[in-house]
């Protein structure tokens, strides 16, 4: 199969809410959220266990989302909590580069391009994910620390006033250096995943590629994200509408209270596997931990305008008092492993459509500003398959080339005996 065909303009970006809508790219970025979240609810428990906060407590205030951004925590339980946020920021990181492979990969025709080779080229490639936003800061802090030496410099007496006027403009243009270089280092937060899983750069060409996409794609870069962001959120909406569309139909159907309100047969609606469900589900749902402030919003915002905000946010209509016994506590607990696992899909395929289009983004700016279709480019993998597949096989020539030897010792010696006869 052959590469697919673009445009190389903003009608390309409209393909990706389709083609972020692969189970192997949602399970990518699953697997990469979970593990990385893993960390970071684990660092900012013991996080809160160090600033004096009780498991329990923080489970009371916190449940599955512990935000402790304006939270009291002592120096370490900073450090902590920071040290998981970046663990989780670097999981996603590294998990947007594998859906950027295999999208890269899809692009150039080959749609059996797994998961297993995506992680195979991140192991291999991870870092220049990483390595390129420190070498950015690293870039910052040189000048900054610069700067600080020159302006101590300045406080020389008699001379510091003329160490300050007369490199002057050399300052002004180090600090626009500076600054241009503080808007490249964001830019390379949206970017970077795609150079290294599109171009195969190293830590050098990936700042490299940053510097040139931000100095020679500025408008580019704000349109087509014009038009990635708002078709995101619509493709987003309506995968947590056919999610939450199910979810609702499997409990009506299990918990039996469509019998009732049909048939009524009171004694088929025990409750039981709507307790289980219910409770499940606030645990997940990140709203029932400020439920108090949300029905304080929904009663003011209902009493006010007839309108009640709890329909943006009550989606299972779910009682907060649920109580369960040892069997169902234990189901509920599982129930709410699958919706987590749930609930990060719809967040994991947001993350796909912006992987995907940051691909698309990518392929058309090196199309328009080197005329480089990397589509048409063999990859690394490519060339190693060549590599492969020239390489004759050793055993097979070694086994020929022994035969041959043998027949010619053979016919030699035959030449040899023929000739000692006719003398």
């Amino acid at each position: 199969m052959g590469p697919m065909k673009l445009y190389f303009d903003v009608r390309d970006i409209f393909r990706a809410p389709r083609m972020a809508l692969s189970g192997k790219k949602i399970f990518i970025f699953t697997l990469a959220g979970v593990i990385g979240y893993a960390a970071f609810w684990l660092l900012a428990y013991i996080a809160l266990a160090v600033s004096g906060t009780t498991v329990g407590a923080g489970w009371e205030q916190y449940g599955l989302y512990p935000f402790l951004c304006c939270s009291s925590l002592t120096l370490f339980g900073n450090i902590l909590y920071w040290a998981g946020a970046l663990i989780l920021f670097y999981a996603i990181s590294l998990g947007c580069t594998a859906v950027a492979r295999v999208t890269y990969k899809q692009l150039k025709g080959d749609e059996f391009y797994s998961a297993g080779d995506a992680f195979k080229y991140v192991k291999k490639h991870w870092h220049p994910v990483i390595f390129t936003w420190i070498s950015f800061v690293l870039i910052i802090l040189f000048f900054l620390i610069g700067a600080a030496v020159f302006a101590l410099f300045g406080q020389i007496p008699f001379i510091g006033e003329f160490l300050f006027v007369l490199p002057y403009l050399l300052y002004f243009f180090g600090s626009l250096f500076t600054v241009y270089t503080a808007v490249v280092f964001l830019i390379s937060f949206i970017y970077t995943p795609a150079i290294v899983a599109v171009y195969e750069e190293d830590t050098m060409g990936a700042v490299f590629q940053s510097y040139s996409i931000t100095w020679s794609q500025p408008w580019r870069i704000v349109l087509y994200h014009a038009v990635l962001l708002p078709i995101g959120m619509i493709g987003i909406h309506i995968f947590q509408f056919f999610w939450f569309a199910s979810y609702k139909l499997v409990n009506a159907v299990f918990g039996m209270n469509w019998l009732q309100s049909v048939f009524g047969l009171e004694w088929f609606t025990s409750g039981k596997l709507a307790n289980i469900a219910h409770w499940a589900w606030n645990t997940v749902n990140p709203f029932a931990l400020c439920a108090p402030k949300v029905d304080a919003c929904c009663a003011t915002t209902h009493a006010c305008s007839g309108w009640s905000c709890c329909t943006w946010f009550d989606m299972s209509a779910v009682p907060t008092n649920v109580v369960l016994n040892g069997t169902e506590y234990v189901s509920g607990i599982i129930l709410a492993i699958f919706l987590f696992l749930l609930v990060v899909s719809v967040i994991s395929y947001g993350l796909s459509i912006l992987s995907v289009g940051e691909v698309l983004m990518f392929v058309i700016f090196k199309k328009k500003t080197d005329d480089d279709n990397l589509l048409e480019r063999k990859d690394e993998e490519e060339l190693e398959e060549e590599e492969d597949s020239d390489e004759p096989d050793s055993d097979d020539d070694i086994e020929d080339e022994s035969d041959g030897g043998t027949i010619e010792n053979d016919s030699s010696e035959t030449v040899d005996t023929n000739t000692e006869e006719k003398e």
